[in-house]
């Protein structure tokens, strides 16, 4: 009842990330170089009280999967937030 109708084309959710994108996603604690080189596709910048993820280029599949990681390493995540470019201003 909820889902799609045969027939209507299936749409995304207002401001979910389609295609590739910038995401900073904070963990809290600072994270030692053994974690940091679980993430060595993005950059990793250690803050006084959290560390921060930066990641390029990303797709949902390569989100979810840095988010299965952390999950497994039993870090704590405090935000995952899709980081807007000069492109994305004007839409």
């Amino acid at each position: 009842m909820g889902g799609p109708q045969a027939g209507s084309p299936e749409r995304e959710p207002a401001g979910s990330p389609t295609g590739d994108a910038d995401f900073e996603i904070r963990i809290r604690g600072r994270m030692g170089e053994s974690y940091q080189s679980a993430f060595a596709e993005l950059t990793v910048v250690t803050r006084p009280a959290e560390t921060a993820l930066l990641g390029r280029g990303l797709d949902q599949a390569a989100l979810y999967a840095v988010i299965d990681r952390i999950q497994a390493l039993g870090l704590e995540l405090l935000e995952v937030r899709r980081l807007t470019s000069p492109s994305d201003a004007g839409s």
